[in-house]
């Protein structure tokens, strides 16, 4: 420990330099690294065929290793009188082409373009070291003036906010600029003292400035590069990248279960926070199956600030619940778009799968949990600030009962839900949205329209004729709440999932079949075909459902549909018309957190007593009045 540096000046002194080789001796130095761990990224951008200049080369290994690999073009440039002495001599007959020279790195005297790439291994890092930059300022210069059109600076780095800030600003003009973050190479059995993460600069000079700044990041040494726009957005990058290395540091040993740390993921275009991980290990006397080490629980969208996430405590519950030596709890943020729950995985798993604990078998799965099986829905309907308690957002979300609520949140403490109000559906501005194939004479989508003021009704009639049946002898009328379209409803709704943007709540087929051969007269084969059947599971809202109006006296037939729905959707039900060889299916896209088979969701018990509500509020003012009650129904589905 008395070879380190007592104040940050003397990393860039030539006398501290000097006292450090000569106590140190003959046994090789590595600043962040060998050769082994650097050699990938290295070979990468220095051909063997380059003239090299190695800034502050030191008493390393990593030239000699260079040289018995192929480069005999490099030139060792040190402060230290010492090393370079001990270094030629040690190199003399060995490597006879490989040379050190005693210069300042700030003024070499070499002639301008003289090398192709010049290696820098912690030599930035400690001429930055001085408040101002002054001195690490006029090596980049020095370095920028003797590399050749096409020229690369590496630099092997801790990447420090001052450091490569004054680099990136540098070189930002004229030059493309490249950072490798090497987090992540080191195994958990390393002895590096560094927990942060070793990163590579590489600075590629042009001979004429492109119209834009170039700045990418990489993860890794062959990891595709990220265009980054800014400066400020490269920066912010690299700091997200050693706020993560700092976790794993932390994490390797383990945690307690009172120690819950946490890291913000943000996006790399915006900058934005995108995901909030916390990690919560369970309690040392914890009984817990011996496979199960390992797991990411994905909160709902609207539901971070529930107690059971929001809280300590909650997560500490939701991790012995989750029975795993270690759970990452993540939360997504307002204002960012997440695709699905696979796209949200795939976007996670490089990160995540970093933060095993220790210990853990190699190729052992990982599972992400979730609550329902799907991301939650949230919208942020308006933002605002306040003088007294700063910006806020009201937004609504779906709870854990299904149900629509408004919120007010503070965002100084966005765990915490100031106000709350559940939305009533008939005022809601989020409507039920329907879509249904097949309008007959208009009876379905007319009921719908009249008894559930919040729906919105999209039909698809292949038959302009059947449009004005309905219209002319069974009082079907239209508006702006329920609206045909004419056309194939196959057609249709395959359009709808290619473009993307469409949902809806239910989906409803009551198509007939026109082939009497089949078996089958509703509907027509192709509306059961298991492509098709996939479109209207991507085309429903989370808790959607699709119902299908099924006929069919072919018992093979028939058993073959069911298979087919029930591969697509969770779970299944069917009800029978009486005194009708009619079914009706009703197909949920989830069943629901703590469904349980065989019964009926929670979520489909609440919507039957909610619509008989409707229908019984509405007796006064409907063209007629049903008598049906829709909850005693529900006792006739059978579980297909």
């Amino acid at each position: 420990m008395s070879l380190l540096p007592r104040t940050a000046e003397e990393f860039s002194s030539a006398d501290y330099w000097e006292r450090f080789f000569r106590k140190r001796g003959e046994k090789a130095f590595e600043w962040y690294g060998d050769y082994n761990s650097l050699c990938g990224v290295l070979h990468k951008y220095i051909k063997h065929r380059d003239k090299v200049l190695v800034v502050g080369c030191g008493n390393s290994e990593l030239s000699e290793q260079l040289y018995d690999v192929g480069y005999h073009q490099l030139t060792n440039i040190d402060i230290s009188e010492t090393v370079v002495s001990h270094m030629s001599q040690r190199n003399t007959e060995r490597r006879p082409d490989l040379t050190f020279q005693q210069l300042d790195a700030t003024q070499t005297g070499f002639e301008s373009g003289s090398f192709q790439a010049a290696l820098d291994k912690g030599t930035l890092d400690a001429m930055a070291s001085e408040e101002d930059g002054a001195l690490a300022g006029k090596m980049l210069v020095e370095v920028g003036r003797v590399l050749a059109v096409g020229g690369r600076y590496v630099c092997v780095t801790l990447a420090q906010e001052h450091v490569i800030k004054l680099a990136v600003e540098h070189f930002v003009q004229g030059w493309a600029v490249r950072i490798h973050c090497l987090s992540g190479q080191q195994k958990e059995e390393s002895d590096s003292s560094f927990a942060l993460p070793v990163f590579v600069l590489v600075c590629t000079k042009f001979r004429q400035a492109p119209p834009f700044a170039v700045l990418e990041l990489c993860q890794g040494e062959d990891g595709a590069p990220t265009r980054l726009a800014s400066v400020p957005e490269l920066l912010s990058a690299v700091k997200e990248r050693q706020a993560y290395n700092l976790m794993l540091h932390k994490l390797r040993g383990g945690t307690d279960a009172s120690s819950t740390p946490s890291l913000t993921l943000c996006h790399v275009a915006t900058g934005r926070p995108r995901y909030t991980l916390t990690v919560q290990d369970s309690l040392p006397s914890a009984k817990l199956p011996r496979s199960n080490h390992f797991a990411i629980f994905i909160v709902p969208q609207g539901r971070e600030s529930d107690w059971l996430y929001g809280s300590a405590e909650g997560r500490t519950q939701l991790a012995s619940s989750a029975k795993f030596r270690r759970l990452i709890i993540v939360a997504m943020h307002r204002d960012q778009e997440y695709e699905d729950m696979q796209a949200v995985q795939s976007e996670l798993s490089p990160m995540v799968m970093e933060l095993v604990p220790p210990g853990m078998p190699a190729n052992q799965q990982v599972p992400f949990l979730s609550v329902g099986g799907d991301l939650g829905w949230r919208e942020v309907i308006g933002r605002g600030v306040s003088a007294l308690t700063g910006e806020y957002s009201v937004e609504d979300v779906r709870g854990e009962d299904g149900h629509l609520y408004r919120r007010l949140i503070f965002m100084n403490n966005s765990q915490l839900v100031q106000s709350e109000s559940r939305l009533r559906s008939a005022t809601t501005d989020h409507p039920v949205s329907v879509l249904l194939v097949g309008l007959g004479g208009g009876g379905l989508p007319q009921f719908v329209h009249d008894f559930v003021p919040c729906a919105r009704v999209e039909v698809v009639e292949l038959d302009p004729a059947v449009l004005e049946v309905a219209q002319t002898w069974f009082g079907f009328q239209t508006d702006e709440r329920l609206n045909v379209t004419l056309g194939d409803g196959l057609e249709h709704i395959k359009t709808l999932e290619s473009e993307g943007g469409h949902s809806f709540d239910v989906i409803m087929f009551d198509v007939d079949s026109k082939d009497t051969t089949l078996g089958m007269s509703c509907p027509p084969p192709a509306f059961v075909e298991t492509s098709l059947l996939k479109k209207v599971y991507s085309l429903l809202t989370p808790r959607g459902l699709f119902m299908l109006n099924l006929v069919c006296r072919d018992s093979a037939l028939r058993k073959s549909v069911l298979e087919r729905v029930q591969a697509v959707f969770s779970c299944v039900f069917s009800r029978g018309i009486e005194g009708e060889v009619n079914e009706v299916l009703l197909c949920c896209r989830s069943s629901g957190e703590g469904h349980k088979p065989h019964t009926i969701p929670q979520t489909l018990q609440q919507t039957a007593r909610d619509l008989q509500k409707t229908l019984r509020a509405n007796t006064q003012t409907a063209p007629c009045v049903p008598q049906i009650d829709i909850t005693a129904m529900l006792n006739d589905l059978k579980v297909i």
